[in-house]
């Protein structure tokens, strides 16, 4: 059994930090696509919501979406069964080309790109309902306290919650000393294992969750890298 690390440490994260035309930052977004391809976080996350989201929604929102990418391969994995969605896809930095828009009408999306806090964003637009909300590499930049506001939020915003995120543990860890070897650069070594010491464990998610007893919960760890967690309400 891969051996627990103690409580989360956040420490703040150098390409959070970085102009976005920053070579480095460039450089480390690119790593990022890698990272995501090793964690095998498009299957997983693909896999996570065939299980809890149980009829093809309509509106989706992404937390902390990037450059689009992943939930572009997300949207080619469900194929013809989530035809005419509309994502929002909210990050802080505007990442999300008009090409990757494009990509995603290919498949009958509707990409609309926001660029805005998220805490910020989602007290400003309380009205926006959601069929779903997910994320990918995100909730870890947070302390217990912010996620615990944050579910609260989602809690009356959506019916379905995903996220993958890093699991925290010493396999993590020490798997993030070898991504040197796959040449990524010094911003995305600091931030790796920055992602890892930040991460969930056990029960973490879901004991966060205030109104636990309207919600159904699953929490794992998913080879090789990934702290898994979904909340649907209960019906």
């Amino acid at each position: 059994m891969a051996q627990r690390l103690d409580a989360r440490t956040i420490v703040a994260e150098l390409l959070d930090e970085l102009p976005i035309d920053d070579a480095r930052a460039m450089a480390s977004r690119r790593d990022l696509l890698w990272i995501n391809a090793l964690m095998l976080q498009t299957r997983i996350m693909a896999s996570m919501l065939r299980r809890h989201v149980l009829s093809p929604p309509a509106r989706i929102l992404e937390l902390g979406c990037g450059d689009g990418s992943l939930m572009l391969a997300v949207a080619r994995r469900m194929g013809s069964n989530w035809r005419g969605v509309e994502l929002v896809m909210l990050d802080q930095a505007d990442l999300v080309t008009k090409s990757m828009c494009e990509s995603y009408a290919s498949y009958g999306w509707r990409a609309r790109p926001v660029t805005a806090d998220i805490f910020e964003w989602l007290e400003q637009s309380e009205n926006e309902q959601f069929d779903l909300v997910c994320a990918n590499l995100i909730l870890h930049h947070f302390s217990d306290d912010a996620l615990g506001g944050l579910f609260a939020t989602l809690q009356k915003r959506t019916n379905v919650f995903v996220a993958t995120e890093p699991r925290r543990n010493a396999l993590a860890l020490a798997g993030c000393s070898m991504l040197r070897l796959i040449g990524v650069n010094d911003v995305t070594m600091h931030d790796a294992a920055a992602s890892v010491r930040a991460g969930f464990d056990g029960k973490h998610l879901t004991n966060l969750w205030s109104d636990a007893a309207a919600m159904k919960f699953e929490e794992r760890f998913i080879w090789p890298f990934t702290h898994a967690f979904a909340a649907e309400r209960i019906q």
